[in-house]
């Protein structure tokens, strides 16, 4: 099932380029209630809906240098730190956006930013405290994430050990298309995966390169109790703008338009925009304390 929200929050699966509203509240409700959620009835064009965020979850667990290719690739051009597996933090659920909605380049809070294509896990039914072994029934199904990073910002972050702000910006978590339950995905360690700017592909991989598996992710993440619809992400693969020879030639800007794209699980598409374009008035001062 390709399950989305649309329009006025409605929530639907995609049937034969139909989509085939759902009664319930939210996508997030539709795994709460152990997808025991009849049909309304109404039936919509695809190409007549606005497709939203497919879920707001309760928790956002994010993954980072769980491919060792992107750790490998920034260490070829000296990135200051180490991006090695193991990092883990909460993402920002308010920085969320879906298909088609804009980035918003903050040129008052960063001159550096840039892509990371990641897939994301869905997690179908709440708990804590499992195995790998018992992290399959956990999951619900897996969505695309481009998580776009503030570098500069980033930086200052790590000598800390930790990183968030920089990831947590207003627009920077967009998601989507739509959640593909997992009974559609055969083997999630094995999908190509490409992130394009402008048409340009930047990012090429297959998430069979990760170090650390799926299941041990959930599992790993569990002590921190799980809500259904809860998202857990896997980390980038290498190729982001920060590895490049020039860096400032491919940092993200306005004008740009970004594909991330997973087999099987969809393209998430996305323009870059200005501040001005977005708000309709000059970026604000931005307040420094570090």
């Amino acid at each position: 099932m390709k399950l989305v929200t649309f329009n006025d929050n409605q929530v639907g699966r995609i049937a034969d380029d139909q989509v085939l509203e759902l009664d319930t509240a939210s996508t997030r409700e539709f795994f709460e209630r152990d997808r025991d959620v009849p049909e309304t009835g109404r039936r919509y064009p695809l190409a007549d809906v606005r497709l939203r965020a497919p879920i707001v979850p309760k928790k956002f667990f994010h993954t980072a240098g769980n491919f060792r290719e992107h750790h490998e690739d920034l260490v070829r051009v000296n990135w200051s730190h180490p991006v090695n597996k193991g990092i883990v933090f909460f993402q920002n659920v308010d920085a969320i956006i879906g298909p088609e909605e804009p980035i918003v380049y903050p040129s008052h809070l960063t001159s550096e930013l840039d892509y990371e294509l990641e897939l994301a896990i869905v997690l179908g039914k709440p708990g804590k405290f499992f195995s790998a072994e018992q992290a399959a029934e956990h999951i619900g199904g897996y969505l695309v994430f481009n998580d776009i990073t503030a570098r500069d910002i980033q930086r200052r972050e790590m000598q800390s050990g930790v990183f968030s702000f920089s990831k947590a910006i207003e627009t920077f978590c967009p998601i989507g298309p739509y959640i593909v339950t997992a009974d559609e995905i055969e083997d999630p360690h094995n999908l190509d995966m490409e992130l394009r700017v402008n048409g340009d592909v930047r990012q090429k991989s297959n998430t069979g390169r990760m170090s650390v598996s799926i299941p041990q992710l959930i599992a790993y993440h569990s002590p921190q109790t799980y809500s259904a619809g809860d998202l857990i992400t896997t980390g980038t693969v290498a190729g982001v703008a920060a590895s490049t020879e020039d860096p400032f030639a491919n940092y993200l800007k306005p004008g740009d338009v970004v594909e991330a794209e997973i087999e099987g699980i969809g393209v998430l598409r996305n323009p870059v925009v200005s501040w001005e374009d977005a708000h309709g008035t000059p970026p604000p001062a931005a307040d420094q304390w570090v």
